[in-house]
């Protein structure tokens, strides 16, 4: 989810819709009270033609109408369990989804992504819109969904059942509409994204076959209407400190890895960490020893780094590195007597690249322009996502949330919203992904 929310700066509580505009009234009738419009900039003139496209107005309309059809699919694909590396069973049911939708060349990858392909009326780039298909609970969470009104509870309800049936309801009416856009839409439920999968399946994607021929990089993930931009990278290390231990009275003076683990942390409690661009570090969970009478023989914990800023991550990294070794060095010195090891081993956990996606790339201006057509506030953020990936190997990604409101991600009491409106969200993504293939 994101971490933080910036304002677009492009106007973008927005300027609003013509009367004229041949968009479903019930766009128009929801709309807040007009205001004098600046003069709409080219890109913007270019999506609100391309939102009054025959087609676009029909599959804009039957979004709305067949909102259930979506509903309907994030509930199912929720009630499917999908654990950290374990979600083979919702792959297979979001693939059987595509191949019924018309998709063509389904197929599932080494890494388990569910890749499909929807061809265009004519030559253009090739965009890659996904939804990942993993949660964070474990395997034997209890995934039925309970429905209250508009409101969905369920774990993993939003994050990310929803962005899964925006990417399929966008598929279906780009289909079933026969919308005359430019290009290839490769449909992907990809593997991987949360804490544990480290982002393996776009990985996989961008080191794969598909690596080159990916001209842009769209995923769904969340609620509201929020562009993400901006990817905040993590280094993730589970540290152990190892002596031989022994008796707490007997074998005393001799290195305590726990000690060492003490100071370690006092030390990265310390450690300076700046706002511009922001740096943050954490010991998240500590672990070690048999008994109050035992000097240990290993202690652990766990560390998580971030920042948006690949520069500002390595260097927060290297004063991590420092602040161990030094850790190591002073308890054992404590004991200058003593002929016991202490070992420090690191282990990487998780590495996320940091990257941005500039507001001035015509991806994040699309998606701005887009907004503005649609009348809906669209704040820029700043998160973790499967658009990490190519924002670090500088290609033009954005993650879009999928409408609605969310509450408690990540959560057993996760909840979505779809209110009034929550057609709204397929709606929004639609355009934008029409935007930057044009449609004639």
């Amino acid at each position: 989810m994101p971490l933080v929310r910036r304002s677009s700066g492009a106007g973008s509580l927005l300027a609003p819709l013509l009367a004229t505009t041949l968009l479903p009234a019930a766009l128009i009738a929801q709309s807040p009270a007009r205001q004098p419009a600046r003069p709409a900039t080219p890109l913007e003139a270019t999506l609100d033609r391309t939102a009054q496209h025959p087609t676009v107005v029909a599959a804009f309309a039957a979004l709305e109408r067949d909102n259930a059809w979506t509903l309907d699919t994030q509930v199912g694909l929720c009630e499917i369990p999908a654990p950290p590396f374990k979600e083979a069973a919702r792959a297979a049911a979001f693939r059987d989804r595509l191949r019924e939708l018309g998709v063509s060349n389904v197929r599932i990858d080494g890494e388990g992504n569910v890749i499909g392909e929807v061809r265009g009326a004519r030559p253009g780039p090739t965009l890659l819109l996904a939804g990942h298909l993993d949660t964070v609970f474990p395997e034997g969470t209890n995934v039925k969904v309970r429905r209250d009104g508009t409101k969905f509870f369920g774990p993993g309800i939003g994050d990310d059942c929803r962005g899964l049936a925006v990417v399929l309801a966008v598929a279906k009416q780009m289909i079933t509409q026969k919308v005359p856009f430019a290009g290839r839409l490769l449909v992907v439920g990809n593997v991987g994204e949360e804490g544990p999968g480290n982002l393996r399946g776009t990985r996989a994607i961008y080191s794969g076959p598909l690596k080159d021929s990916i001209d842009l990089f769209i995923s769904v993930d969340g609620t509201g209407f929020g562009i993400t931009n901006g990817g905040v990278g993590s280094n993730r290390y589970r540290v152990h400190f190892k002596g031989p231990g022994g008796h707490s009275y007997g074998a005393f003076g001799m290195p305590n890895p726990i000690h060492a683990m003490g100071r370690a942390i006092a030390k990265i409690a310390d450690l300076e960490a700046t706002t511009q661009p922001k740096v943050t570090f954490n010991v998240g969970i500590v672990g070690g020893g048999t008994s109050v009478n035992s000097i240990p023989f290993e202690a652990t914990m766990e560390i998580d780094l971030r920042s948006e800023s690949a520069a500002a991550l390595a260097e927060i990294d290297a004063r991590l590195q420092k602040a161990l070794r030094e850790a190591v060095v002073e308890e054992k010195a404590r004991w200058p007597q003593s002929r016991a090891a202490l070992d420090l081993v690191i282990d990487t956990m998780g590495l996320r690249p940091a990257g941005t996606t500039p507001d001035s790339s015509l991806i994040v201006r699309t998606a701005l322009a887009a907004a503005r057509t649609l009348n809906v506030y669209t704040p820029l953020t700043t998160s973790s996502t499967d658009a990490n990936v190519p924002m670090a190997l500088k290609r033009p990604a954005i993650t879009l949330d999928g409408g609605g409101v969310g509450r408690g991600a990540h959560s057993l009491d996760e909840s979505y919203d779809d209110r009034t409106d929550g057609y709204k969200g397929p709606q929004y993504v639609l355009l934008v992904v029409l935007g930057l293939l044009g449609v004639k």
